[in-house]
């Protein structure tokens, strides 16, 4: 097996310099613990980033891609495949948790490779559906082919974001995070994305008032995860949706980090808040792991996209959605959003406690604390990786912990008991 010294130098002088790793080598995991090529053991509060929820190497995960890879890896969306379908359903029914029976409708969904791509998907169906939408509306009036297009060409195409917001690093999803740090570099960015503070619905309002006829969606995250999870206020998501609603815009949730489970409770950030949105993307957590996204939509929205509107080559491969299938499957029964609620709220409790905390944010299993002045946060980190623990900084005095939903008390007990020591 290569030291970390050797890979150290082979990603040194072969891979690009976007990432500042942190000096360990991780080989094998188990649940909630990795361990280094020397054979030291850690707590992982990160799980890739809130991905692997199921914990690593879940039994269920790994006989799904053993048995997937022995039978059929890849043949693309040319054909049907086993398990696409099934996914599709699953997270429908998911969607539709807090509606009735009665009234429930279908989601539709198209598979991506990873967060990013789920919402380049979102953003071309919004601005479709509102073209398609207006030309229809000219052809109901009795308007010819030239006045459809015309129509279409001056169809709402703003899409409203939050600030501080993260939706991911392709240029149009960059276009869309609004945090301007993280776009310097790569202007010119794709336009037609305006932004709006958090939680402020006068400003909201006011936007809406000055340029409503432009907009064709919001996209929020319910829980903002990369700024340092910072929740949306029931008050604000249900301003968002009664503003789209009456000005027949879309709202889109990106659930990539609050989506599946990781709030407790439901399986989607969203239905914490009262609200229906029109379209979710979700990732992450879906395949515990594995690279998979999907952009999920009401049937009447979906029903914008025709066949050549969006494609991909990988998405919804064979290898993935059988990874999603049993992820799903095991969240959906395996109790998971008890224990991410009750743990969660354990975890809230313990981690206010400690010394030099100012503040805790989050719900369920995706949780930060804020630090005083006196402590940095990536000090924290790097002290972290010699105590055991695999810890992660959005600020320099915020910790995010996004631990997989595998995590019990004895967990909390642990990371707790260390970070005192850390925060000493």
């Amino acid at each position: 097996m290569m030291t970390y010294a050797e890979q150290h130098q082979l990603e040194s002088d072969y891979l690009m310099g976007t990432y500042a790793r942190k000096p360990v080598e991780l080989v094998r995991g188990r649940g909630m613990e990795v361990a280094d090529d020397a054979g030291r053991t850690y707590l992982d509060f990160v799980s890739g980033v809130g991905a692997v929820s199921l914990g690593h190497c879940h039994p269920v995960l790994v006989s799904a891609l053993e048995e997937q890879a022995r039978t059929l890896v890849h043949v693309s969306n040319y054909y049907y495949i086993e398990h696409r379908g099934e996914v599709a359903h699953a997270v429908s029914d998911l969607l539709n948790t807090c509606v009735s029976e009665s009234e429930r409708q279908p989601w539709k969904s198209f598979f991506s490779n990873s967060g990013a791509e789920a919402n380049e998907c979102a953003f071309k169906l919004a601005r479709l559906y509102a073209k398609k939408r207006a030309a229809a509306r000219v052809q109901a009036e009795g308007g010819d082919e030239d006045v459809q297009h015309a129509a279409m060409a001056a169809a709402p195409r703003l899409i409203i974001t939050l600030d501080a917001s993260f939706h991911g690093r392709t240029l149009a999803t960059l276009a869309a995070t609004a945090q301007p740090a993280k776009q310097e570099a790569f202007q010119p960015l794709p336009d037609g994305f305006i932004r709006t503070p958090i939680n402020d619905v006068a400003t909201l309002e006011a936007l809406f008032d000055a340029q409503g006829d432009a907009i064709c969606a919001v996209m929020v995250e319910c829980v903002q995860g990369e700024s340092g999870v910072h929740p949306c206020t029931s008050e604000f998501l249900q301003a968002a949706r009664r503003l789209t609603k009456e000005r027949d815009a879309l709202l889109m949730c990106d659930e990539i980090q609050c989506g599946m489970f990781r709030c407790g409770t439901y399986p989607f950030g969203f239905q914490h808040f009262d609200i229906m949105p029109d379209v979710v993307t979700i990732a992450k957590g879906i395949a515990s792991g594995f690279p998979m996204g999907m952009c999920a939509a009401r049937a009447e929205v979906a029903s914008a996209f025709e066949p050549g509107d969006h494609g991909s080559t990988f998405g919804g491969s064979c290898l993935a959605v059988a990874a999603a299938d049993a992820t799903v499957r095991e969240l959906s029964e395996g109790g998971f959003a008890e224990n991410v609620e009750q743990v969660g709220s354990y975890m809230r409790e313990k981690l206010a406690a400690l010394p030099h905390v100012t503040e805790v944010r989050g719900l369920g299993l995706m949780l930060a604390v804020d630090l005083d002045e006196a402590i940095s946060a990536p000090d924290v980190v790097a002290r972290g990786l010699e105590a055991g623990l695999l810890l992660n900084y959005t600020g320099p005095h915020t910790l995010r912990f996004l631990p997989p939903l595998v995590c019990a008390r004895e967990h909390v007990d642990v990371l707790v008991e260390r970070l005192a020591s850390l925060l000493a």
